[in-house]
């Protein structure tokens, strides 16, 4: 049995849950982005209770390492590198968009189509990347600024499923019969999958050294002279 603590607070809806190999016991969700560091605790404390759980009876954390928000992704990993230094259990760490994709390939089950999750990066830019059914990298993930020609070379010969915050953004602009717009957030089912998987093949991070993947620098505007 391997019980996994999966973290989730990378994008604007933040889900905590625990799953039994790669079945999701429990969950619960956060849409308020601004309470996603207060929600975390308390939401991992109720979930073992749900679950009648000792703490100590876990035997990894999984984290999405990013992209996405950095206040989120700083709050996620170091809960997640915080709890297996303490229980001595090993940390997952997962990347958002891979997790996003997953999440609309379960939904759409189309297998010739692409997959090209998006997050908001403010302004016309976001993080996204493309894979195909088996989650293989297409495009690898990257920050892009998006307009009317974006994806247009793909989209040839391609259906893409967009979705996401920053699909939102995209949609307005771009028209094309291959452009497949779907309103689907990140799914713990999804999540506990590729914790599950990366569980299986012992692929831990090394909780020292692990960092949120932000894909572009913080950027934090001068103050103006007095």
């Amino acid at each position: 049995m391997a019980l996994i603590l999966n973290i989730d607070t990378a994008t604007e809806s933040a889900t905590i849950s625990i799953s039994e190999k790669d079945k999701v016991i429990n969950f619960i969700t956060n849409t308020n982005q601004k309470d996603h560091a207060s929600f975390l605790q308390p939401a991992i404390k109720e979930l073992l209770q749900k679950a009648n759980l000792l703490i100590n009876k876990l035997n990894a954390v999984a984290v999405t390492a990013g992209p996405g928000s950095y206040t989120g992704l700083r709050v996620g990993m170091a809960s997640a590198k915080g709890l297996c230094f303490a229980l001595n259990i090993p940390l997952i760490t997962i990347n958002t968009l891979e997790a996003m994709a997953l999440s609309s390939i379960q939904k759409m089950e189309d297998k010739p189509a692409w997959y090209c999750p998006m997050i908001d990066a403010k302004r016309m830019e976001v993080f996204t990347a493309v894979y195909d059914y088996h989650l293989s990298e297409i495009v690898k993930p990257c920050s892009m600024i998006v307009d009317g020609d974006s994806f247009k070379e793909l989209l040839k010969g391609n259906k893409i499923y967009f979705s996401g915050s920053g699909a939102v953004k995209l949609q307005q602009m771009l028209h094309n019969k291959n452009a497949v717009f779907i309103d689907k957030i990140m799914s713990p089912n999804a999540m506990a999958q590729l914790a599950y998987e990366n569980y299986a093949r012992k692929n831990f991070a090394d909780i020292k050294y692990a960092s949120p993947l932000y894909l572009k620098e913080f950027y934090t505007p001068s103050k103006p002279d007095a």
